[in-house]
């Protein structure tokens, strides 16, 4: 979270133009269709990415994703329609089940590339990227009829919750797939918090926290209100949008961002492109995402991975739990904070060798005594 404060510091960001008066379009930028087809040992490893960007046309879901799906959820106080992206795993008892969770302002396809990077090296596996309430997925207060503006960590835990178990339900799945969580920035918060209450039960086999950590979290809250005001209010058009986030280096890499940012605007009535996010309605809740969040993570089951763009962001908390094997950490150093976009292919790389380590289908169990005595040796 705190690398993208960094233009607005260092005075790399753009001027901020006038804010549009005119009101959204109800149009979502999103496919219409909703059900379209289409134990780990502590270690610091420095990942050297290749620098060089690859120019790409805007790209749709379907080149990443198998599905995309619309989960509707009512009770007495709310009605939700949740938004993921899902390609199911080949097998589904064997699974895996990569489970990803973007960041604040971003969208599920934050996570495109990587997916399409994942399906390469695993090709068995499944993905499902959720999107936040706010981001993509509408949760409605059925008191005031009004879209709800509670963006707490527990009401954002217990949204990924219900899009994990919903998509369950909508797939007909007797069990949940074994599943990797995977959360950047904000999404780090929402899975570390899913592991601490052992959400999904024995499905878990671990849990995957890109670039954000509870130290240098806390301390960008200062530099968030700076970094808002700094950023344009809305764009002409969608190419205007990707240039901005590739000049600005919010993101790295020209093909993610062609994947991904076109995602995170609508079309305002006067045919100009705004943020679908509200940043500042998330506001009183910045520091409670992150307060607690190095020692929830220490004490999660499962085995744990933290990916950092650099070791400035290891708080003391976590240097001690790296020092004691709690966890297994790598720097990616020429990332900028969306490791996952800026270096889909190392990041995709990196989930795979954490999910195979952590396999339990491949764990080869000690033969039992009696077994060894009926074969005549020695014990």
């Amino acid at each position: 979270m705190s690398g993208l404060f960094r233009q607005s510091v260092n005075g790399t960001s753009t001027p901020r133009p006038k804010p549009n008066p005119n009101a959204l379009l109800e149009a979502d930028e999103h496919s219409s269709s909703s059900d379209s087809s289409a134990g780990s040992a502590a270690s610091i490893t420095t990942v050297r990415p290749s620098s060089r960007e690859q120019i790409a046309p805007p790209t749709h879901w379907t080149t990443y994703f198998a599905q995309e799906l619309y989960l509707d959820c009512e009770d007495e106080k709310q009605k939700a329609r949740y938004h993921v992206y899902l390609t199911p795993p080949a097998n589904v008892k064997k699974g895996p089940l990569f489970v990803c969770h973007h960041g604040a302002g971003a969208s599920g396809l934050s996570f495109a590339l990587f997916a399409q990077h994942l399906r390469q090296k695993l090709p068995n596996a499944g993905l499902l990227s959720l999107e936040a309430r706010g981001h993509g997925s509408i949760v409605t207060d059925l008191h005031t009829g009004t879209e709800s503006i509670d963006y707490s960590l527990r009401t954002l835990t217990a949204d990924a919750l219900a899009m994990i178990t919903l998509t369950q339900k909508k797939m007909a799945w007797s069990q949940l797939p074994p599943c990797v969580l995977v959360g950047h920035s904000l999404g780090g918060a929402v899975v570390t918090q899913l592991a601490a209450d052992y959400a999904i039960g024995n499905a878990m086999l671990g849990y995957c926290v890109i670039d954000v950590v509870e130290g240098s979290a806390m301390e960008a809250m200062q530099h968030m209100r700076t970094y808002l005001n700094s950023r344009p209010t809305s764009f002409d058009s969608i190419d205007e949008a990707i240039q901005w986030h590739i000049r600005s280096r919010t993101l790295r890499n020209s093909e993610s961002a062609h994947a991904s940012v076109p995602s995170l605007f609508v079309k305002t009535a006067a045919g100009t492109y705004t943020w679908r996010a509200d940043y500042e309605a998330t506001a009183p809740y910045w520091e409670e995402w992150f307060k607690g969040m190095s020692a929830k993570f220490l004490a999660g089951r499962g085995a744990k991975e933290l990916i950092l763009a650099g070791t400035d962001r290891l708080d003391r908390e976590l240097m001690i739990g790296q020092m004691q094997g709690k966890f297994q950490l790598v720097v990616v150093p020429e990332a900028g904070h969306f490791v996952q976009e800026d270096v889909p292919e190392k990041t995709a790389q990196l989930l795979v060798d954490f999910f195979k380590r952590n396999d339990r289908s491949a764990m080869v169990m000690p033969p039992k005594v009696s077994d060894l005595l009926a074969q005549g040796k020695k014990v």
